[in-house]
């Protein structure tokens, strides 16, 4: 699979997710083996960039090729202009979001609302593409309702206006992330293009991913909420992909030293007050797999000092047993 310079066997990389892919997430979840890592969702809104949650959407220093900026908006014009931006800036790959099923995203007539206008959908491929000469990719969902898939007909308009990959969420935007994610769609999508097609939902295991690519024929994988508070899933799917071999999970030694950095460096990111905020839901994602992690949780939600939440976590770390399988 080519992505402008980039050439990958089968990607598993990290999916763009708001509030969660920020620099220390991406930077970590590439350290244990994503093929590359697509920011936070962007708005097109150039007027909205100086505020802090722009800027910080927007950190990128210190990461590995390609950087991937994702965008989103409803506007042709306003797109194109926030992609010439992003590209001036280092972005070295272009996404764009029509995928997010949000209600706040969906009521300004972006995101996964795209999809029920074809004709815009068309419009905006097109001007974002004209407008930069690097790669635009596009992530989307199977429609508006399952009852109005029109993946393959999105699929065919953005290769004609030159796409150069997609990434199919294999649920609709009325289902959001409700009930179990269909691949078959991303089979006949796959069918329908010559461009790479990445399949994205409900992978959360090595046994998972291989069965959705088998299922779909997809060229590679983009994994979102498996990876939430497991960046070690990547290297596990590429180990059973290239190697066929089932690895463990990190020993709980290992996982605590990684659980414990990836906090510091939210903490250092953000700032001790807001990076305190953000590491919670890092933190609960963590302490899922540990047996009756429940009251050490609640307790460490409650923390408002980062040193505090790091010494607790610390402790939680070690008290905690691994869930039973």
């Amino acid at each position: 699979m080519h992505l402008g310079p980039y050439l990958y066997r089968q990607p598993v990389a990290l999916a763009p997710m708001a509030g969660i892919t920020d620099r220390p997430f991406r930077q970590l979840c590439r350290a244990w083996g994503a093929s590359y890592a697509v920011s936070e969702m962007l708005t097109s809104d150039t007027r909205l960039w100086n505020t802090r949650k722009s800027q910080l959407r927007m950190d990128h220093r210190g990461e590995d090729g390609p950087r991937i900026v994702q965008i989103a908006g409803a506007d042709p014009d306003m797109l194109a202009q926030a992609a010439r931006l992003n590209v001036e800036r280092g972005a070295e790959i272009i996404d764009i979001n029509m995928g997010c099923p949000a209600k706040k995203v969906c009521r300004r007539a972006a995101g996964s609302a795209l999809l029920a206008d074809e004709a815009l959908v068309e419009q905006l491929l097109r001007a974002v593409v004209a407008a930069v000469r690097v790669p635009v990719t596009l992530k989307y969902r199977t429609g508006p309702s399952p009852e109005q898939n029109n993946a393959v007909r999105i699929a065919r308009l953005a290769q004609d206006a030159g796409i150069a990959a997609l990434a199919l969420h294999g649920r609709s935007r009325e289902d959001a992330f409700r009930g179990q994610a269909e691949h078959l769609t991303v089979r006949a999508v796959k069918r329908a293009v010559d461009i790479p097609v990445l399949a994205n939902g409900d992978i959360g295991c090595p046994a998972q991913a291989r069965r959705i690519l088998d299922e779909s024929g997809a060229d590679g994988l983009l994994i979102g909420r498996g990876a939430q508070g497991r960046p070690w899933l990547f290297g596990q799917i590429r180990a059973l992909l290239d190697q066929g071999r089932l690895l463990p999970e990190p020993c709980l030694e290992e996982q605590n030293a990684v659980i414990l950095a990836h906090v510091a460096e939210i903490h250092a990111f953000y700032g001790p007050d807001q990076g305190v905020r953000i590491a919670r839901k890092h933190i609960g994602w963590y302490l899922e797999s540990r047996a009756e992690s429940g009251p050490l949780r609640r307790q460490l939600m409650r923390c408002r000092d980062a040193a505090e939440q790091l010494e607790q976590l610390q402790g939680a770390l070690r008290a905690l047993p691994r869930r039973a399988a």
